[in-house]
């Protein structure tokens, strides 16, 4: 099992404790189809659920693993449209967002009131309110490229100016910051590499985080990966980089045992020192992510984040190849979703020529 899903799994297991019994009975079926990963995010969104309908008196529970199946039945429509509009009013939650939360939902009643059974063989859950919902699949290439546009590095130029920025253009927002500067003197050969990296070949930031020293082969600009979604997910693949990337990494490689000592079991390929740690250790993926979302709030792109450095990559690499090479390179099992790049490269030709 590759290092994301392992903490993951592990995190999971500490978490569901806190939850209804049913909750980890369903966790428990779906381990067979669905990653960690994604369970783990299942967890909070039952977590925000659940603390909802305490905050609003629907049960009389304390605590979350005090909900019963039956606070669960006496939901009515009214209910969850009171909680889609919390989400959207309160947690300020996007459409696709609260669509995913609500899905997530749907998925938990659904296996109470249809898979799992009591003793008596009868379905756990007599009534389910979710079943009344339609939930909105967005994925609609159009729809989903509107969003993302001005919201991505639109075109070569502006992924080599934000590369640019961390390599070096940044300190100017930080020289008066001794301490920023500090820690961006330590780390800006490390974080240029990871940015240039996932912007030289597509790579999800779990990729990224999984990757061990001896998964990279910079003379022939390769990554061995565990892929997403893939049909063997014990079995790395094989993944190309620009020669960008490769240049960014040779240059992290020379410096890495330098900057980051570590002990020598350590094959994480990224690593950081956690605070009041001698040692180094693998750079997890929430600092990548809060990372670049840094660096895309100075730089002027405060809506760019780690996965939307994955669709910049692809809108770049789309213009110049075929659909079917995008879809290997990102590792897609359909050209659906890479039909989402489609319509992004129309955007990005369209504020080239608006530029000239």
């Amino acid at each position: 099992m590759n290092v994301i899903k392992a903490q993951d799994l592990h995190l999971l297991e500490r978490r569901l404790p806190l939850f209804p019994w049913y909750v980890e009975q369903y966790i428990q079926h779906k381990l067979a189809d669905l990653s960690p990963s994604t369970l783990l995010e299942y967890t909070r969104d039952f977590e925000m659920f659940f603390h909802w309908m305490i905050q609003e008196g629907l049960c009389s529970a304390l605590s979350m693993d005090q909900i019963t199946l039956f606070d669960l039945e006496q939901l009515n429509l009214q209910n969850i449209d009171t909680y889609k509009l919390h989400l959207q009013l309160r947690n300020q939650n996007s459409k696709v967002t609260r669509e995913r939360k609500v899905a997530s939902l749907k998925s938990l009643f659904h296996y109470l009131s249809q898979i799992a059974e009591d003793d008596d063989h009868y379905p756990l859950l007599k009534r389910n309110v979710m079943a009344k919902l339609k939930t909105q699949r967005l994925t609609n290439a159009k729809l989903m490229a509107s969003r993302l546009h001005g919201k991505i590095l639109e075109d070569d130029t502006e992924i080599h100016d934000f590369c640019a920025f961390i390599a070096r253009d940044c300190i100017t927002q930080i020289s008066d910051n001794p301490q920023a500067l500090h820690y961006y003197q330590m780390n800006r050969v490390r974080d240029t590499a990871i940015v240039t990296l996932i912007l030289a070949s597509g790579m999800r930031v779990s990729e990224v985080v999984n990757l061990d020293i001896d998964d990279i082969d910079v003379t022939k600009k390769v990554a061995h990966i565990y892929r997403k979604g893939s049909k063997d997910p014990g079995i790395k693949q094989s993944i190309f980089f620009t020669e960008t990337g490769k240049e960014a990494l040779v240059q992290y490689l020379q410096m890495r045992s330098i900057v980051y000592p570590h002990d020598r079991t350590e094959k994480a390929l990224f690593l950081a020192i956690p605070r009041g740690a001698s040692q180094a250790k693998r750079m997890s993926k929430r600092a990548i992510q809060q990372m670049v979302s840094k660096y895309a709030a100075a730089f002027g792109k405060p809506m760019l984040t780690v996965h939307k450095l994955r669709h910049s990559f692809a809108t770049s690499y789309y213009l110049k190849n075929d659909i079917y090479k995008t879809q290997r390179q990102l590792g897609h099992a359909s050209t659906d979703t890479t039909e989402l790049y489609a319509q992004l490269t129309d955007k990005t030709m369209e504020a080239a020529i608006n530029r000239l």
